[in-house]
């Protein structure tokens, strides 16, 4: 049996198998400022959630609030919190759902959990069957505490080989979404070994994360690699360079030589991709003693405060501040186009973050380029795409 298959065939009661149709028992159901729909479809099937203690709102994606809508939902959210008594919210002083959700404990190996949101995947860094669902279908977990699910067919991906100079976890995974395509795992279990083993936590979330940017349902460390699986693929990395997912589609994926030169407007570090502590360090060994260019606007999300109170202490942000780059509170704003960011028309933005769709950050004509925390760094001091390897 996969891990996925192992998973749920204990959150089922019996032994399942890849294909079948199973009604599955939930762990911890997780939504962030998409609450308020959850709330509005729960209200016409429940009274009350089946299990406060299981279900976690982290307000992050509009915070502190932008408009008057977004300031209403939260006034709902918070309103329907304590109403039903959930100990398990956090307001908009702790940070990007997917890290304080790993943060607070609520991950665990060999859980099943289910998010209003795509990138609950992250959660399979530390073994758990995490999947993003719609609102209505969690207001339907909040009140029976359960979820029909299709086990997943599962892909072995073998990292093999030795990790290059300034290549991170984030260039390997762009690399793999660019020759899987971003449909390669549609619905598929993705399981990583081999030198990707032996990272630390910080990146296997990363490649987690991003895992369902190749259409994966689940992607998961800590499985066996005897297992029998539906396809293996192996990669080996020793030859790669930093890699760089261009407009306007994650799997666009090019090396940093093909790219390099191409002026940017906006550098953004951070979000629940590279937002993490090891990232800002990466970043702020590089921008150390530097300059931004004058034409570039560097923001800087750590993933939570509890992140963002470490790279006080360790003098990171002093860091970022001398180099000019604008230091925000944690959160979503840029990376879904809501606000702290916005790109205005025919600007382009290298970015740390998951997505590049036409549009998704700001004008419709404006352009997004994927890089990891040290290929954002340099950017930003060039003024342009810029090649790490000279930096580190």
């Amino acid at each position: 049996m996969t891990l996925s298959e192992k998973i749920l065939s204990e959150k089922c009661g019996e032994k399942v198998e890849a294909g079948e149709i199973i009604e599955a028992r939930v762990d911890k159901a997780m939504s962030h400022d998409n609450a308020a729909l959850v709330i509005k479809s729960f209200k016409e099937m429940a009274e009350k959630p089946w299990d406060v203690d299981r279900i976690v709102i982290i307000l992050d994606h509009r915070v502190p609030a932008n408009t008057i809508k977004t300031a209403e939902n939260h006034k709902q959210i918070r309103e329907f919190v304590k109403k039903h008594g959930i100990k398990n919210f956090y307001d908009i002083n702790y940070g990007i759902c997917h890290q304080v959700m790993i943060e607070e404990g609520h991950a665990k190996k060999g859980m099943l959990i289910v998010g209003t949101d795509s990138h609950t995947t992250s959660y399979g860094a530390l073994g758990s069957f995490s999947t993003g669902i719609g609102a209505t279908e969690m207001a339907a977990v909040w009140a029976t505490g359960k979820i029909w699910l299709k086990v997943p067919e599962t892909i072995k991906f073998d990292i093999v080989g030795s990790l290059p100079k300034a290549v991170f976890s984030k260039d390997i995974i762009l690399h793999i979404i660019g020759k899987m395509g971003c449909e390669g795992a549609n619905y598929k279990a993705c399981e990583f070994y081999g030198i990707v083993e032996d990272m630390p936590l910080a990146d296997k979330i990363t490649i987690a994360n991003m895992s369902m940017e190749m259409g994966a349902k689940v992607a998961l460390f800590g499985g066996d690699k005897k297992d029998v699986f539906e396809k293996e693929i192996e990669i080996d990395i020793t030859d790669l360079s930093p890699q760089i997912a261009c407009p306007h589609s994650v799997d666009n994926v090019k090396s940093v030589e093909e790219v390099e030169g191409k002026e940017i407007h906006q550098a953004l570090l951070g979000s629940c991709t590279n937002g993490r502590i090891e990232d800002l360090r990466t970043a702020a060994k590089i921008l150390k003693g530097k300059k931004i260019a004058k034409n570039v606007r560097m923001l800087v999300f750590p993933a939570s405060m509890k992140i963002y109170n470490q790279a006080i202490k360790e003098g990171l942000i002093s860091i970022f501040i001398e180099a000019g780059a604008v230091i925000m509170n944690p959160g979503c704003g840029p990376c879904l186009g809501a606000h702290e960011g916005i790109l205005a028309s025919g600007e382009a933005a290298i970015t740390t973050t998951n997505r590049n769709f036409q549009g998704r950050m700001g004008a419709k004509d404006s352009e997004i380029y994927l890089a990891s925390p040290a290929t954002v760094a340099a950017s930003a001091i060039e003024g342009k795409i810029a090649d790490p390897r000279r930096f580190i």
